[in-house]
């Protein structure tokens, strides 16, 4: 059976660019290996002259490469994570980040660290009609933030076209002085308890020469939240603050769907939007009791870092408790323990300045107030 014509000419065809490509080729690669052979010979002979020039030139071109193609590698990359749907938050409320300040600021929103401004103190031109209680109200903070913040006292009076420095949150700003460190800054401003300066390691904007020992440069400012400017006399005139509170005695009760104070000791800290937990803190240490019956998910200090040793218990009904910072840990994972079981030893492990427990609520990887829920 004769071919159809097209199938000969396609073979035709075939056969003879196959002829022209051995060709082409056999040239081309002949040459190629003819210079090749020509610049290997040069090197054999003068080899160890050349290593150096080489060397610098390849480093050269990785230098190149690396500041030309690396942000765009690392854009895509980060772009990749979020489509993935990998977000910092997530593995916060997983417990899977170490980064303190990570742990801090992956659970804010950009409309909580805007009204922050970013930590920043900024300077307010005062109006017609302002008074020193309605600016503090303008960015809620309490007067004598704003008095601290300028050197004023409530007899000051205040002019329109004046400047006035607004601090991000309630407390003082403090400049930071040679030898000073966070528990004598802390001191300073009222802030007894060692463990109460874990408000100022909480506060996500400010930083450390060591994020270990929370070592000062002299000079920085340093946000001290919830801190008592000294009158004249160097006495601290107290106001209210959540470590004069003190949390009941913990203890084993049966469950009934409700939480109860997993430590007893005074609230070193409160619920903020930088630090969604509350901070019970007591001198002598203690146990650290399940504020409701669950199971045990994480038990130890699997990062090294950020919260330290800790608990969490999944209570089977949409929330999750954590217990940071434990001097030791009595549970393991998948246990399952009762209300006012003891999980721990009140400590001062992970990124911590004194003994306390750090406690949080969690409920579809939201952080609640605490407070809103103990009995």
């Amino acid at each position: 059976m004769k071919r159809p014509e097209i199938i000969v000419e396609l073979v035709e065809f075939s056969q003879i660019f196959w002829k022209y490509f051995k060709v082409r080729a056999y040239r081309v690669f002949s040459r190629f290996e003819f210079g090749k052979g020509v610049v290997v010979d040069v090197l054999y002979r003068r080899r160890g002259k050349y290593t150096r020039p080489f060397v610098h030139s390849g480093m050269v071109g990785l230098l190149f490469v690396g500041v030309t193609f690396g942000p765009m590698i690392i854009t895509a990359g980060e772009q990749g994570d979020i489509d993935e749907g990998v977000t910092t938050t997530q593995a916060v409320v997983l417990g899977v980040s170490s980064d303190p300040f990570e742990q801090n600021m992956a659970t804010l929103s950009s409309a909580e660290v805007q009204a922050y401004r970013g930590g920043e103190v900024v300077e307010y031109e005062v109006g017609e009609g302002d008074t020193l209680s309605s600016i503090a109200d303008k960015f809620n903070l309490e007067t004598e933030t704003i008095l601290w913040a300028n050197d004023l006292t409530e007899t000051s009076k205040i002019k329109p076209g004046q400047k006035i420095r607004v601090p991000p949150v309630d407390g003082v700003v403090h400049s930071v002085k040679k030898g000073e460190t966070i528990y004598s800054i802390a001191k300073k401003y009222g802030l007894e308890d060692e463990a109460a300066s874990q408000g100022i390691v909480n506060y996500p904007f400010n930083t450390f020469v060591d994020d270990e020992k929370f070592s000062l440069a002299v000079g920085q400012a340093l946000v001290v939240p919830d801190g008592v400017m000294p009158d004249k006399a160097g006495t601290v005139i107290p106001r209210t603050r959540y470590a004069l509170r003190m949390t009941p005695d913990a203890g084993a009760v049966s469950a009934t769907g409700q939480f109860v104070w997993p430590a007893a000791g005074g609230i070193s800290q409160g619920y903020r939007w930088y630090h969604k937990a509350t901070d019970i803190s007591s001198r002598g240490g203690g146990g650290i009791l399940a504020a409701d019956s669950g199971t045990v998910i994480v038990a130890g200090w699997p990062d090294n870092y950020g919260y330290g040793n800790r608990v969490m218990i999944d209570h089977g009904n949409g929330f999750v408790t954590l217990y940071a910072h434990l001097s030791s840990v009595s549970v393991s994972v998948g246990q399952r323990v009762s209300r006012g079981n003891v999980l721990g030893v009140m400590g001062c492990t992970g990124r911590c300045s004194g003994t306390h427990l750090h406690f949080e609520i969690r409920q579809g990887g939201v952080l609640y107030n605490p407070l809103n829920f103990l009995r």
